[in-house]
């Protein structure tokens, strides 16, 4: 996986980071969670004041304006695009194709009560068979595909009620 994020600053403003961008910043710790940045030849004098590991979001002051920021790695957007985001999976409502495939066996039908983690489908990609779990218990309210279907990333596959 490359080493690519993306940022949410105060749920506004969404940016698009690449790890050279990163490495190209002059940063130096001055105390703990304190630093003096230096981009551009401009200087920033950052602190960070809360964080939130398991939702990966920091509260950051620079230059006495404070911040909320949400970090998200390549993983995490893969995460998210397959339906299956940490902290909202119990409300995932759809499951979407991770990648492009052919579906090789559907185990569940409209109606069906699942259980977390019952097997909903096999989707074959690149010679491999890949297993789809259901993300948390619910009713299967509709399966857009049939067996033997090719289909594109992001494909709608399955919805819950």
């Amino acid at each position: 996986m490359s080493n690519h994020y993306k940022l949410n600053v105060n749920n506004t403003f969404q940016y698009d980071v690449e790890n050279d961008v990163i490495s190209q910043l002059d940063a130096v710790s001055v105390e703990k969670n304190k630093f003096h940045i230096l981009k551009n030849n401009t200087p920033y004098q950052a602190e960070i004041i809360a964080t939130d590991f398991i939702n990966k979001t920091y509260t950051v002051k620079v230059n006495n304006s404070t911040y909320t920021v949400a970090i998200a790695n390549t993983l995490d957007m893969l995460i998210k695009e397959m339906g299956f985001e940490v902290g909202a999976a119990k409300q995932v409502n759809a499951i979407k194709a991770p990648m492009p495939g052919l579906i090789l066996e559907i185990s569940v039908e409209v109606g069906q009560e699942v259980k977390e983690n019952d097997p909903l489908l096999i989707l074959e990609a690149m010679k491999m068979e890949n297993s789809i779990l259901s993300p948390r218990d619910g009713v299967i309210k509709s399966v857009t595909m049939t067996k033997g279907a090719a289909v594109e990333k992001g494909a709608l596959l399955i919805e819950f009620e």
